[in-house]
């Protein structure tokens, strides 16, 4: 199906309205001991569009999919393994991630973000 026009609100992104997603996380896969929570608002084809939340913690992405998002709350450090770089992601930052990333993710502070991959 094609969705001309979708409104998500902001409310639908509140603890209660994600689902654990720790053992299976769809954007990193597992996140051992680091809980976190998503919520996918739409899955057409390669596309998917959602809300995940992290409590603070670290872990490794081995091979991470193609991936946008926009921060919108916490603090959380991206680590690219290829080359050692760092960059810290906060509320209002706006990041993209190529397919097969691998590095780690450092969650500081409770994060939430809206995700769009393409698998």
């Amino acid at each position: 199906p094609i969705i001309r026009v979708q409104v998500d609100h902001y409310k639908d992104f509140s603890p209660e309205c994600l689902t654990d997603t720790s053992a299976n996380d769809p954007l990193y896969g597992n996140t051992g001991s680091v809980a976190s929570a998503s919520n996918t608002f739409y899955d057409v084809g390669p596309t998917k569009v959602g809300v995940w939340a992290s409590e603070p913690g670290s872990f490794e992405v081995a091979s991470g999919v193609r991936q946008w998002f926009h921060m919108l709350e916490g603090t959380m450090f991206i680590t690219d393994s290829s080359d050692g770089t760092s960059k810290r992601c906060v509320a209002g930052d706006t990041v993209m991630l190529p397919a097969g990333w691998s590095g780690y993710v450092d969650v500081v502070e409770p994060t939430k973000k809206v995700f769009t991959v393409a698998l």
